[in-house]
């Protein structure tokens, strides 16, 4: 019955990203009733002003639905698995086409990750909102997060559902359409290279740099 609940909970996020453009349609169409300057002239704020609702209503349906992440392991067919896929449906229909994919690599992707649970250092870059679970996941100061990367928090293994930190250290750089495991670091000033990944449970050393699926030493060709 609770699942079936949860299911039907679904529609929630459908509904709200089937009426937002419905809403600001007619807000900006009534702005153009009234005079087409006033409409160019506020057209931004109002958009702006939607993206960041969604964004709000992302943050308050996680913490809601799931409270904070921890590392562990849940089975498939408890409560937490079921409530944390609708969290993640809020994710991808509101904030992620409203919100998140135009603010990519900017401040105010970082604050609203911040809401989410997530710890993001001071001049991080990150050009991804692809963080399932975003208290387990760490930014040091400068980090740099490319376009297309995955920081997956969390692997499947025999129906269980298991969780685990990503970190990267300060000044640590994920190349673009690169995806980091659950349980992995990647050390101060250390760089993986593009389209890359970073096994579970690895540990990138300081200053150093890797490539490759699975990583390992990227070392220049020789002409």
């Amino acid at each position: 019955m609770f699942r079936a609940l949860v299911e039907l909970c679904r529609a929630v996020p459908l509904v709200a990203a089937c009426l937002l453009p419905v809403a600001v349609g007619a807000v900006l169409l009534a702005l153009l009733d009234r005079s087409v300057l006033l409409a160019v002239l506020l057209a931004g704020p109002v958009l702006a002003l939607a993206g960041i609702g969604a964004a709000l209503v992302t943050t308050l349906a996680k913490w809601a639905l799931v409270g904070r992440h921890q590392a562990g392991e849940k089975e498939l067919w408890t409560s937490f698995v079921w409530r944390n896929e609708l969290a993640d449906t809020f994710t991808e229909m509101l904030a992620a086409p409203w919100f998140a994919q135009v603010a990519a690599g900017t401040p105010a992707l970082n604050a609203w990750l911040r809401s989410m649970g997530a710890k993001i250092g001071v001049g991080v870059w990150c050009d991804t909102y692809w963080l399932p679970e975003t208290d387990l996941v760490e930014f040091g100061d400068g980090a740099c997060v490319n376009r297309g990367c995955v920081v997956q928090t969390h692997l499947f293994h025999d129906r269980v559902l298991s969780m685990d930190a990503v970190a990267l250290h300060a000044g640590a750089t994920l190349g673009p359409n690169s995806v980091i495991l659950p349980a992995s670091t990647i050390g101060r000033h250390a760089t993986v290279g593009p389209v890359s990944l970073v096994m579970r449970g690895e540990s990138v050393p300081s200053r150093t740099r890797w490539i490759g699926n699975p990583i390992g030493p990227w070392q220049e060709e020789e002409e």
